[in-house]
């Protein structure tokens, strides 16, 4: 059921940016119809509507596609974390966490013993059983892709601490928040935002961590962020994929000749 995290994992070790969307919208077909075109799946519970049973239904989408889903929790609890994987997510988002003792917390909610302390219950993640116990909580220590959000002046004070913590996978920039945290809200561009996402992807690579960055769907940015270092994009959500299609579509179709 991880496989696909590994093959996520061996592109972007050979260099290659992955780019994903935000999942907002209760249907699967959703993840059904993204998948194919996608590096990955980012389930957003933080955002929306979205429950559990909703969460299963992508992530069965997600399976059918071979397609990696990650699910961004609302927070850093154990309650949020543990459900999610144990019905066979990818991997865990954590938002904006404060301390590099937060996110201890969180590789250890995520990893089993000896790495971590993740309670043994792995319902669908181990395909019912029929994955060997012992094997499952191995691959699932090795494979699970375990980040969290950097977004506010708190997590950033503590970036080194944050990095240098074994069992997480990856930094991810949640730029709007940052922005708002420093001050300069949505001000991408400020010079003290645009430091203070450099200084994030400098340390989180130097530290043999992987970057990634949440935004919406927006190329231009998505290409900054690229030049910056990130090396995987959550670049917009389903919702917005749909609103700006529209809005282009039917605008290039009212501003066609008639005659």
């Amino acid at each position: 059921m991880l496989e696909p995290v590994v093959h996520f994992r061996e592109k972007l070790r050979a260099g290659q940016l992955c780019v994903g969307c935000g999942i907002t919208m209760a249907d699967p077909v959703i993840s059904e119809v993204i998948g194919p075109s996608a590096d990955f799946l980012w389930i957003d519970t933080e955002h929306s509507h979205l429950d559990l049973q909703t969460v299963l239904a992508h992530l069965m989408s997600a399976r059918i596609r071979q397609v990696p889903a990650f699910v961004r929790v609302p927070d850093s609890q154990i309650a949020s974390i543990k459900p999610v994987l144990d019905i066979g997510a990818g991997g865990v988002v954590v938002p904006q966490v404060q301390s590099a003792a937060e996110v201890r917390h969180v590789v250890e909610t995520c990893r089993y013993a000896p790495l971590g302390k993740r309670g043994i219950g792995p319902r669908r993640a181990s395909d019912y059983g029929r994955l060997d116990l012992v094997d499952y909580l191995a691959l699932a220590n090795e494979q699970l892709f375990v980040s969290v959000q950097v977004e506010n002046v708190d997590a950033l004070a503590q970036i080194d601490d944050i990095v240098s913590i074994e069992g997480l996978d990856s930094v991810v920039i949640g730029p709007v928040d940052l922005s708002h945290s420093l001050g300069h809200t949505r001000q991408l561009d400020h010079p003290r935002v645009v430091e203070a996402m450099q200084t994030i992807i400098d340390k989180t690579r130097a530290a043999g961590k992987l970057a990634g960055m949440g935004m919406g769907a927006d190329k231009q940015f998505a290409a900054t962020a690229a030049r910056m270092g990130v090396q995987w994009i959550q670049c917009g959500d389903d919702f917005e994929y749909m609103a700006q299609g529209v809005e282009e579509l039917y605008s290039q179709i009212r501003n066609l000749p008639t005659a």
